[in-house]
């Protein structure tokens, strides 16, 4: 036997364990109060910026966020993008600046067999109370069952459309076939309509104000379980195998919300799928599916906005001195019985 050849299984075994300890860190994690409690005492970095007038701006009034606002967390990343916290914007500056400018926006929610029964209906109701108020919005509700669509009223310049889609096998796929039907909505309809697209996860709930400031080209969402992480904490993909692989990012970003331009969430749903279907073709999954997939993107594609974890909190996370408003929350999860096998 040669050496090369004993290598591989080596290779494998090496990266099998590191993968194992790395996820039973993360359950623990999960699992155990103290590291909850441990992991808020974590220290993010600080925005290197002199001035948010350094700022690569995604439109005029980021010039005036104020990054020192918050001396607790991180307001831009080292590529000069903003981090949207509480108290580092003026709200009705945002509003006016998008309503001059035009903008309005699509809502993608995929509500898909018990989902749309669990979820649907509150997130639309809380939706008309706090997401982009005095803007344009579309609801593109993409579900198995349309007749089962609750009829919501909805406030002036707001309107939902509804596609039919497929019920696939695995929630696997349900989840990670969505980029395609992304991308193909935004190309036959979403265009011609909307400035700016906006994609969530159905099993969430809005509870304040969720409004123009999240706007931008490309915007990614910072995972509330991993935002105080150390980074090699983080649940990439590390098989080599798979087209979503990383070794270490930026950030870890969180699925349920992404964002931005119709242009640029259209290059990051074709860019997701093609490298989804490359892994089936060579008989690999992501660990985390899509969500793999997009922090691979985001990686390579640098966002140009961050929203903060205030836009989609875990309650179970408990209270935090940094999470000083509540915009969206995770919905109760009920896996078990929504997910089909």
């Amino acid at each position: 036997m040669t050496a090369a050849y004993r290598k591989i299984p080596r290779t494998r075994t090496v990266w099998i364990c590191g993968l194992s300890v790395i996820s039973a860190l993360c359950i623990f994690y999960i699992s155990i109060p103290a590291l909850k409690i441990l992991y808020s005492f974590w220290q993010m970095e600080k925005c290197p910026l002199e001035s948010s007038r350094m700022l690569n701006l995604d439109n005029r009034i980021d010039a005036e966020l104020d990054l020192f606002s918050r001396h607790d967390v991180q307001t831009c990343t080292s590529w000069s993008a903003p981090i949207i916290w509480q108290g580092m914007f003026e709200p009705d500056d945002y509003d006016q600046e998008h309503k001059s400018k035009g903008s309005s926006v699509a809502l993608t929610v995929f509500a898909i067999g018990r989902y749309l029964d669990a979820y649907l209906k509150e997130f639309l109701h809380s939706s008309e109370q706090h997401f982009m108020l005095g803007l344009p919005v579309t609801y593109y509700v993409f579900t198995d069952t349309p007749e089962k669509v609750p009829d919501i009223k909805l406030n002036p310049q707001r309107s939902l459309k509804i596609i039919q889609v497929e019920r696939h096998k695995r929630w696997q796929d349900i989840s990670m076939m969505r980029m395609k039907s992304i991308s193909e909505q935004i190309e036959s309809d979403i265009r011609h309509h909307s400035t700016h697209v906006f994609c969530f996860d159905v099993d969430q709930l809005f509870t304040g104000r969720f409004g123009p400031e999240a706007l931008g080209e490309s915007v990614a969402l910072l995972h509330a379980h991993y935002y105080r992480l150390p980074k090699w904490l983080y649940t990439y993909d590390r098989n080599p195998k798979s087209s979503a692989y990383l070794e270490t990012g930026d950030f870890y970003y969180h699925a349920a919300i992404f964002g931005g331009s119709w242009r640029s969430v259209k290059a990051l749903a074709d860019a997701c799928h093609r490298s989804i279907m490359q892994d089936k073709k060579n008989n690999v999954e992501a660990v985390w599916h899509d969500e793999s997939h997009l922090n691979k993107y985001l990686w390579l594609h640098k966002p140009s906005r961050l929203l903060s974890p205030e836009y989609c909190w875990d309650t179970s996370l408990g209270n935090r001195s940094d999470i000083q408003v509540h915009r969206l929350l995770w919905a109760p999860k009920y896996y078990n019985k929504l997910r089909i096998a």
